[in-house]
């Protein structure tokens, strides 16, 4: 797949978007929608929604990022939504992320209970990625400082990939925490297949910016990309 950024150079070398959008007098969903696929059709969206507070349509593509387009059609971008509230600035795209992560059933997930819980974090994980390893190396430290780990799964290199087999054998074994760490530790993992949700997973990371393991998402909505030690996560969670 053409990444995204490329894609949106060859447009704006080839033709404006703005000319794409300029038909649309009175752009409402259908018409955000019709104005997108023309414009990228190597995306497919996976859903169209109106922010009140901009007035924006965000557009979430799979695998891209969310889109942000303007009423009439003819402008958008791309990142964060900002809300500033006085003399507070609100990241509503975060408390978005936050709100779909939080919204996820904890059945899906693997999850590292603090006996006393006090905070925790979503990481999308990979069983062969070197700094998941190290991460999850310190979730005993984690626990005892009262954060509790959820894991959800993200085959880095993609799925049907090998560490894709292995992540759906853990979710679908007997003791997905314990295979889990045996997996971390390199152990062989024995072959299972159930109903598991390793590749939902991986399009919601996918969509909500992950880009590699771990991606750690912390309560306030904010996505760390890459590993950090306990006592850092710890502060970041202000404890």
């Amino acid at each position: 797949m053409t990444p995204f950024f490329q894609l949106f150079s060859r447009y704006a070398i080839i033709t404006s978007l703005p000319v794409l959008f300029s038909s649309l007098a009175f752009a409402g969903k259908a018409e955000v929608d019709a104005a997108v696929q023309q414009a990228l059709p190597q995306y497919s969206i996976e859903n169209i929604e109106l922010h009140s507070g901009s007035g924006l349509y965000t557009v979430t593509l799979k695998d891209g990022p969310a889109l942000h387009v303007t009423a009439d059609g003819k402008y958008f971008t791309t990142g964060d939504i900002y809300h500033i509230n006085g003399t507070a600035v609100e990241n509503e795209t975060q408390k978005a992320k936050l709100a779909e992560i939080e919204a996820l059933p904890v059945s899906r997930m693997i999850v590292f209970k603090a006996a006393n819980e006090k905070a925790h974090i979503t990481v999308f994980t990979d069983v062969d990625c070197a700094y998941c390893r190290m991460l999850h190396k310190e979730v005993p430290k984690l626990n005892e400082m009262g954060i509790t780990v959820r894991y959800l799964a993200y085959p880095r290199a993609g799925l049907g990939s090998d560490s894709y087999k292995k992540m759906v054998s853990i979710w679908c074994s007997d003791d997905p925490k314990g295979w889990l760490t045996k997996g971390k530790e390199g152990d062989a993992i024995p072959e299972n297949t159930c109903v598991n949700p390793v590749a939902d997973d991986y399009n919601l990371g996918n969509s909500i910016g992950v880009r590699g393991t771990p991606t750690i998402v912390l309560q306030d909505g904010q996505l760390i990309p890459g590993y950090l030690p306990a006592n850092e996560l710890a502060k970041e969670l202000g404890l």
